[in-house]
């Protein structure tokens, strides 16, 4: 090798279907649909036509993961994925629509602060009337 050659880089690693359900907790099939949902770009195969995930469909897996968890439904999240592919000229149009989700988000995670409200008043009402029954109330 000469001054200013440089080794030659190792294409980006890849992982199997298999490992990216070990890591996404995801199943094959849930992989499978959510490509053929188009949720998922079309997926990098090998030469024996086996999917191949790189770093970038990791992390947009991760991000899909976390619409799912915050309650977006599928049609959602496939808006935003059709929004995704058109590129840099629907950036207005995807913040718009995390923005809708979020407010979305707040009020739900509102109501459930109310009702795990309730449900601790009930709980505490509960557990005096048991400390009522079995004559173990404390005195303060």
């Amino acid at each position: 090798m000469t001054s200013g050659q440089s080794l030659p880089q190792d294409p980006e690693p890849t992982l199997t279907i298999a490992e990216v359900a070990e890591r996404t907790g995801l199943s094959h099939d849930t992989l499978r649909y959510y490509e053929k949902a188009g949720l998922i770009e079309r997926v990098g195969r090998t030469t024996g036509n086996q999917r191949r995930y790189d770093a970038a469909d990791l992390l947009w897996l991760e991000f899909l993961l976390r619409l799912r968890d915050t309650g977006m439904p599928i049609a959602g999240m496939q808006r935003y994925a059709r929004l995704r592919a058109r590129g840099d000229v629907s950036v207005a149009d995807r913040l718009a629509m995390l923005r809708e989700h979020r407010a979305e988000l707040a009020d739900r995670m509102r109501a459930l602060r109310r009702n795990a409200r309730a449900l601790d008043a009930k709980i505490h009402h509960y557990e005096r009337l048991l400390d009522e029954q079995t004559g173990t109330e404390e005195t303060t």
